[in-house]
């Protein structure tokens, strides 16, 4: 078996994804780059019981293989395929059933710069990519374009993406990007969110470029999020 401890560390996030509460059951699924092609979480396994032996590997052509008998890659694979072959600034996908970002989803709604950590997922906004049925190659098209210039995006009466270096990142980012969906939710509730306009937009965006940076930090003007 190739890429035993990374296989442990796509089992322990999937459970992760669940303790955190952004996900239920076998919904979501997850996807790592390695050499040649990508590691996935197999179809319709109970995180409880995943071990990493059903880890399935794929390369870009979409032939897989699976340590584990009768194991099959997750039916949203085009996805994570296709984002990890077209993204070499990606090194891991993550995508959820998220409660709030589903909500949003079921309305078609982008989720608008309403509040200024909307720039950690690359963009002024996080786009709705439009339906398609699941497991389908229209569905990763779609994405894909609602990923265009972003690290996440959601999916239209179906749930939410998020792009990362590595599995640690891409769900911290999905993390982030739940609690927002939750934010805007609220708001919605009361009327609607007064907008930061795009001019601030841009300047949070180029103070997102070294937040985080420790070698930049004297010059990030306190960019940092809180």
């Amino acid at each position: 078996m190739d890429h035993p401890e990374l296989r442990q560390e796509i089992v322990d996030t999937a459970r992760r994804m669940n303790a955190l509460g952004i996900n239920q059951g076998t919904s979501g699924n997850l996807g790592v780059r390695v050499e040649g092609g990508l590691l996935v979480t197999p179809s319709g396994v109970l995180y409880e019981a995943m071990t990493a032996e059903d880890i399935v590997a794929m390369d870009f052509d979409g032939n897989w293989s699976c340590p584990a008998a009768g194991r099959r890659p997750t039916s949203e694979w085009h996805i994570h395929r296709d984002v990890l072959a077209g993204r070499d600034d990606v090194g891991a996908v993550v995508h959820t059933h998220a409660m709030f970002c589903t909500t949003l989803s079921c309305l078609h709604r982008d989720i608008p710069p309403f509040h200024y950590m909307i720039a950690v997922a690359g963009g002024s906004d996080i786009r709705c990519a439009p339906y398609a049925t699941f497991g389908t190659r229209e569905l990763s098209d779609n994405a894909l374009k609602a990923l265009e210039g972003r690290k996440a995006c959601l999916l239209a009466n179906h749930g939410m993406l998020a792009l990362g270096d590595n599995l640690q990142k891409a769900l911290a980012l999905a993390v982030e990007v739940e609690t927002l969906a939750a934010q805007y939710w609220r708001a919605l509730q009361i009327g609607e969110p007064v907008l930061l306009d795009e001019a601030e937009m841009a300047r949070v965006l180029e103070k997102f470029k070294t937040y985080g940076k420790p070698e930049a930090a004297a010059d990030s003007e306190g960019a940092k999020a809180d």
